[in-house]
């Protein structure tokens, strides 16, 4: 997918620890779970989750910075959220594989493609992947100003986590949400991921390929509030993984 958005956010990972220190990490900044979880539930508040998801969903880009971090974290303290869910609709993703293979797509194939975005970010409105594919859709079909406003919103995710650390080390890990986001932050720049571990007590270490031209070997992700949003609603799985 040749697109301007592919090409902007490879400006901005291949310089992630730069932007996140002196520009989005200026003005956001690491997450605060705490206030978040408590604004996205406040039905008072701002930044109640409800009222930035229908923001979120309109065709416009009125939302600010610090909308788009409340936004983005506060989904996991929503209550259907499961870091781990299953997208929607197996049948039609099968469907598409060989359509994202495809180098040229027919009108038909791409509306295939949409029609499966809708219901993934339907299901799960920071998708980064299905936000990647809805935006192709609309710049291939002709509608720039749709795409224009989507690869804004998806932008704006993308500096979400990119403020909120470095990835260098542990202590400045990125934050994400759910787990399929640290390929999907490091793949959208063109850059490849290469292999992944777990470091206790919550850290997952993506490790770039060698090719990767960029001086960083690899990024370290935070996913101690994943783990216990995850654990909060399956406590069985966390006595069967400390062996209670």
């Amino acid at each position: 997918m040749k697109l301007r958005l592919i090409i902007f956010i490879s400006a901005i990972v291949c310089l992630m620890p730069v932007f996140a220190k002196e520009g989005a990490r200026a003005k956001l900044g690491q997450p605060d779970m705490e206030a978040i979880a408590r604004e996205s539930t406040d039905e008072n508040s701002r930044y109640f989750y409800p009222r930035l998801l229908k923001a979120f969903m309109a065709n416009d880009t009125l939302m600010t910075p610090e909308e788009f971090q409340y936004f983005y974290y506060g989904t996991m303290f929503q209550e259907d959220y499961d870091p781990y869910r299953a997208a929607p609709n197996k049948a039609l993703f099968d469907e598409l594989q060989p359509i994202y293979a495809k180098e040229k797509r027919t009108r038909a194939d791409r509306a295939k493609m949409l029609a499966y975005a809708t219901q993934v970010l339907d299901d799960n409105p920071v998708d980064l992947r299905q936000l990647t594919n809805k935006i192709y859709v609309y710049e291939q079909n002709g509608k720039h100003d749709l795409a224009r406003i989507w690869q804004y919103k998806l932008n704006h995710l993308l500096l979400v986590i990119a403020a909120s650390g470095t990835g260098i080390a542990p202590e400045s890990a990125f934050v994400v949400v759910y787990p399929q986001h640290e390929y999907d932050f490091i793949n959208l720049s063109g850059i490849k991921a290469n292999s992944q571990r777990f470091e206790p007590p919550h850290f997952d270490y993506i490790q770039l390929d060698k090719s990767t031209k960029t001086s960083a070997e690899g990024f370290y992700f935070n996913i101690g509030e994943l783990l216990r949003q995850y654990f909060l609603k399956h406590p069985s799985e966390l006595e069967d993984s400390t062996g209670g």
